[in-house]
């Protein structure tokens, strides 16, 4: 199965996000893409070329880091499967509106032209504020899929879901076959 892989600029879960991809990239071969935030910022969790060493180390090719390089994604390259890990809130708002001005959101439009399933891995401090109704627009829509979520911080992050990365393999495999993990939302 061809997995594109994405990773957005929720640079806090980028070491989570890559361990994921070294265990996914065992079974399935990966696309990588990364949002054009997480390729080109350097943060205190690490800077943009080591992201993209690993990336490209992990995947065997380097990601696609643009809307050209990720557009022949539908047509001439097609996927499986589209996972978003970790999906930020802003890139989550996009896909609620239908906005796909960037490599990630551009990949997504792309897979979902060609009736292929989004799985979205969210990692965001306002999922239970304002994006919540970007998470039931898109709960309500074909293809697109969430992997399991919970309160990471209840106390100093009352707002903050976080998704639970060791149910990625389990979401792709019910993904790719139309069924989501219920529930979407558990308490840990």
């Amino acid at each position: 199965m061809k997995i594109g892989f994405c990773i957005c600029g929720s640079f806090c879960m980028h070491k989570k996000a890559l361990c994921a991809m070294e265990r996914l990239a065992m079974k399935y071969e990966l696309v990588p893409v990364l949002s054009e935030r997480a390729a080109g910022t350097d943060t205190r969790f690490g800077t943009h070329s080591e992201l993209i060493e690993n990336v490209t180390r992990i995947c065997g090719r380097p990601p696609l880091t643009t809307v050209e390089e990720t557009e022949p994604l539908g047509p001439f390259e097609p996927l499986d499967l589209l996972l978003i890990c970790p999906c930020t809130g802003n890139t989550l708002s996009k896909l609620a509106s239908g906005v796909s001005d960037t490599s990630v959101t551009l990949a997504a439009k792309a897979t979902l032209r060609a009736d292929r399933p989004v799985l979205i891995a969210l990692c965001s401090n306002d999922a239970l504020g304002a994006n919540l109704a970007n998470i039931g627009a898109l709960l309500n829509r074909k293809n697109f899929y969430f992997v399991p979520m919970y309160m990471d911080d209840k106390e100093k992050k009352p707002h903050s879901l976080v998704s639970d990365m060791t149910l990625l393999e389990t979401c792709i495999e019910n993904a790719v076959g139309g069924v989501e993990i219920r529930p979407v939302f558990f308490s840990r």
